[in-house]
């Protein structure tokens, strides 16, 4: 089980103030994305979700235990794939586990194989392609033991090819091994394709506008992407990030 809540949270820096009262939920073993403007403090929510910083008020629980300003109750994958050089990449993937004195070899080496990175896991990081490296990085969130994975715009810095190719692997996989996910974007097309449901965030100081019930089916496929309906939800969504008030009326 994992399901986030955040209750009336806000959050300071030298007196300005980034997030105000934010009300959001996760459930378990849904994938729900954040959508906001560049700057609406959605790095800001996960390090108060990972326990890196104590918001000004407000709770933060994982299956009804507070764990406000404490850290190691979450997996959390940043934007870049932070694999340790050094390490390859079995060890890298490895690493969740170990810390908490579960590694479990073989079954990293069959997640790699899973992710399509069969033949690489002695290799070192720098001997991947961006791509490569994120799939590491993501195997290495789903063997952490901890039950919420957050991802923060981990795709951002990929082609549109390659962007593509990693949400439908990340849907594959997150469909055989199920946990919730909190996933951070600034592409409503993607938080679409990805999500159950999407939140989406004012501008600073970010408080939350709407939340959309996707209704789209699971498996979901690539031609997805371009019907009508699609582009219908994207029109509306981005109307509502336009506007920055949340004056529209949501759907779902």
């Amino acid at each position: 089980m994992a399901e986030l809540t955040l209750q009336n949270v806000s959050k300071s820096f030298d007196n300005q103030l980034i997030l105000n009262d934010i009300n959001l939920s996760v459930g378990n073993e849904e994938f729900v994305s954040v959508l906001g403007p560049s700057g609406s403090g959605k790095s800001t929510l996960f390090n108060l979700i990972g326990g890196l910083y104590q918001p000004d008020q407000g709770e933060i629980t994982l299956d009804g235990d507070t764990i406000t300003g404490t850290r190691g109750s979450i997996s959390y994958m940043p934007q870049s794939p932070s694999l340790f050089p050094w390490r390859t990449i079995v060890d890298n993937v490895m690493l969740g586990s170990e810390i908490v004195g579960e590694p479990d070899r073989e079954a990293a080496m069959n997640m790699l194989k899973k992710a399509g990175l069969s033949g690489y896991e002695n290799a070192y990081p720098h001997q991947l392609s961006g791509g490569m490296k994120q799939r590491a990085a993501f195997v290495r969130s789903l063997l952490s033991p901890q039950p919420l994975i957050c991802l923060d715009e981990p795709f951002s810095a990929l082609d549109e090819f390659t962007r593509l190719e990693m949400q439908k692997w990340l849907l594959d996989l997150w469909s055989e091994h199920k946990r919730s996910v909190l996933f951070v974007t600034h592409n409503i097309e993607e938080a679409l394709f990805l999500s159950d449901r999407v939140i989406v965030l004012s501008e600073r100081p970010a408080t939350v506008q709407k939340e959309f019930e996707v209704p789209f089916d699971r498996p979901r496929e690539e031609t997805l992407l371009l019907s009508e309906e699609m582009l219908s939800w994207k029109r509306e969504i981005y109307q509502v990030l336009k506007r920055g008030d949340g004056s529209g009326a949501s759907r779902g």
